[in-house]
């Protein structure tokens, strides 16, 4: 009877002793490779000629459940953030650095159009070839199921202003894909998702007619739709509009949330928030 009580506590022990290992090793563990440099226009050490302020700061997983799974995660945030397939099947620090190659490689190909504006301007350095140059993921949501960051780029290049953009990713951490609109919303979805938006609009700008958005400095209602920039979490769905997209750039980018109690009539049964977001 003693050794049948051993056997009972050492099984329920083992059994508690392999989930929290399981859960241990399936927790996602973050590293950041940073990059702050400035890359000088000319190969001549002189501070008051051109260069361009680079930072790039690029956070990745660096633990995951398995090998391969880590792999393909780490592939879909460097495809991602990069914005390039040809960096897919680099590692972290090969892809930032050919990232950084790439860019002191086209700022410096400038040079003999620098030379040249010199010339015209006889002698006179031109302003507009300090160049800024930013690159930073955010990790904003994540449990056991799902992962959703953004990529911040910013840069200027020489014009009237600099530009700022967000792009959203959200990744499916049972299946390694990214989701999109299609994954979330039955057929037919866009009219009365943009419905939604238009309406989560008009409570942030505060006004009670969608033409009141116009007066808010909105273009027009028809561009406001459904973009496909979305990030999840617990709460609701996250839509960005970049400079430009639906309102000026001084405007800046426009973010919106409609909670999900305000998409149960077009979430999909099968979808990730109906399945594991839904506060029931």
């Amino acid at each position: 009877m003693k050794s049948f009580k051993s056997f009972i506590f050492t099984a329920i022990f083992m059994s508690i002793f392999s989930f929290f290992s399981c859960k241990k090793n399936t927790a996602l563990r973050f590293s950041t490779i940073a990059v702050e440099k400035q890359i000088p226009l000319i190969h001549e050490n002189d501070t008051t000629l051109p260069f361009a302020e680079v930072e790039v700061r690029f956070t990745y997983p660096t633990r995951f459940r398995d090998a391969q799974s880590l792999t393909r995660l780490q592939q879909i945030f460097v495809g991602t953030f990069f914005d390039s397939v040809s960096f897919d099947s680099m590692t972290p620090q090969e892809a930032m650095n050919q990232y950084i190659a790439e860019y002191t490689e086209m700022y410096q190909s400038l040079s003999n159009d620098f030379y040249n504006e010199r010339m015209r301007l006889g002698g006179q350095i031109p302003q507009w070839y300090w160049y800024t140059m930013s690159n930073i993921n955010k990790i904003l949501f994540q449990n056991d199921f799902l992962l959703s960051y953004s990529v911040e780029f910013s840069d200027y290049t020489g014009g009237a202003h600099g530009s700022f953009r967000v792009i959203n990713y959200n990744i499916d951490l049972t299946h390694l894909v990214t989701i999109s609109e299609e994954d979330l919303f039955i057929p037919g979805f866009f009219q009365p998702l943009t419905e939604k938006i238009i309406n989560a609009l008009m409570k942030q700008f505060e006004v009670n007619e969608p033409d009141m958005l116009l007066e808010k400095g909105f273009f027009t209602l028809e561009d406001i739709v459904p973009n496909s920039n979305f990030w999840l979490d617990d709460k609701g769905i996250h839509y960005s509009f970049n400079q430009y997209e639906i309102a000026p750039y001084m405007m800046g980018v426009i973010n919106v949330t409609i909670p999900f109690s305000e998409l149960r009539d077009i979430l999909l049964p099968e979808s990730i928030i109906s399945r594991h977001l839904l506060n029931d």
